[in-house]
């Protein structure tokens, strides 16, 4: 198991809501939450065999900013 951790402009409930489908059926990504208090509303992905560049990805077709923090 994994955790990623993301830098995100994932600003308010509505923006959590236009991705939750798409991180809800990812058959590797068992759990995930938003921190919208962080300045850097930090996206926290837990998985298996999942890469960053995924998330990014899958964030970035929904029209949002996501770069995975190292």
């Amino acid at each position: 198991m994994q955790i990623l951790v993301f830098k995100t402009n994932l600003s308010d409930s509505s923006h959590i809501n236009a991705i939750e489908s798409s991180l809800n059926v990812h058959p590797d990504i068992f759990k995930w939450n938003v921190d919208l208090q962080d300045c850097d509303n930090i996206l926290r992905v837990v998985g298996n065999n999942i890469a960053g560049k995924e998330v990014e990805t899958m964030l970035g077709n929904a029209g949002y900013y996501c770069k995975e923090l190292e």
